[in-house]
């Protein structure tokens, strides 16, 4: 009797959770900044899939490039001057190892594969996105929708960098600074995103972009070629798809608390009276204790140069406003 029962309620408390997740999330479908979230997703990936089916056999000329120029760097060619319908290829030469796995792949699986690899890529970076901002995900890929569309048609490696940069905030510094320095030493648009990284991964990434200048002075001769190849292309057009770099801020963005507190006017007031009464500080200080406050300034620019790059623990938040700024103050008082 006892076990009878207990294989009649499974099914039905199995029942009772299924009801309420179906309950839960037309609960969530209906509410409209989900919906319309929903809405402009569909319609971002929905004209950039038709883009791309149109495009056909044409899409992947940058991608091509790669592929091709590792294997006429394989033959003993040179990557910089490939023969064939191919575009040069333009970045460093000691990157070109970086290319073989994936270039050693006939080209149709390794076309397939770098598309794949990028797509999923972004779809997971769609998905961390959404859980936390859904509607500001979904603008925000609505306006990037073009240029994420011509990465992906194109091939070109910008999205991937952009993507790299992202999936480096959730590793540890030596990780994120190595993928930050190699991405910014190949296209050189992703250096200001090292200021969304960790304190740490900044050190690393100055570090590996270092490395990174080394080799290609170690390989003078043809890091000569590349340049000449680079700046050989003449005027450029505006480069559009350079807009990608903007999705690789998202994960610091999204955590701010206040993440669009930019696009008001009483944020920019703000912070404009607290760096005038900063400098206020400052210069009265240099006037009566230049000496002082040299060494001072100095102490403190190298306090926070060391929390800035990670060599020592972030100190607590000091709260402020507890005290009011009147009168002749001393240097000690001008800190922050």
């Amino acid at each position: 009797m006892g076990a009878t029962t207990t294989i009649a309620r499974r099914p039905a408390r199995r029942a009772g959770v299924i009801r309420r997740a179906l309950r839960r999330e037309t609960v969530r479908i209906r509410d409209p900044h989900r919906a319309a979230a929903m809405g402009l997703l569909i319609l971002s990936f929905g004209l950039a899939l038709a883009g791309m089916i149109a495009r056909g056999d044409t899409a992947g000329g940058d991608a091509q490039a790669y592929w091709a120029a590792v294997r006429v760097w394989l033959e003993g060619g040179d990557p910089y001057h490939p023969t064939g319908p191919f575009l040069p290829y333009v970045y460093a030469p000691w990157m070109l190892p970086l290319f073989v796995p994936w270039a050693l792949l006939p080209w149709e699986v390794a076309w397939f594969a770098w598309r794949g690899a990028q797509l999923l890529l972004l779809l997971w970076s769609i998905r961390w996105a959404y859980t936390r901002r859904p509607l500001p995900t979904a603008i925000l890929i609505t306006i990037l929708a073009f240029p994420i569309a011509a990465n992906l048609d194109t091939g070109n490696i910008n999205l991937l960098l952009a993507l790299m940069i992202f999936g480096a905030q959730f590793t540890g510094p030596r990780t994120a600074g190595f993928l930050w320095g190699l991405a910014t030493w190949m296209e050189w648009v992703p250096a200001p995103l090292w200021l969304v990284l960790a304190p740490r991964a900044r050190l690393w990434g100055l570090v590996f972009l270092a490395l990174s200048g080394i080799l290609s002075l170690l390989m003078l001769p043809m890091t000569i070629v590349q340049l000449q190849v680079l700046f050989g292309f003449g005027d450029r057009p505006i480069r559009a798809d350079y807009l990608v770099f903007v999705w690789a801020a998202v994960p610091w963005w999204w955590r701010l608390k206040h993440p669009f507190a930019f696009l008001h006017a009483d944020a920019w007031r703000r912070a404009w009276r607290v760096e005038r009464d900063r400098g206020r500080r400052w210069r009265r200080a240099f006037r009566t204790e230049p000496r002082a406050a040299s060494a001072l300034a100095w102490r403190t620019f190298q306090a926070w140069l060391k929390v800035f790059l990670g060599l020592v623990p972030e100190p607590a938040v000091v709260r402020r406003g507890a005290r009011r700024f009147t009168g002749k103050k001393s240097v000690a008082d001008i800190g922050d």
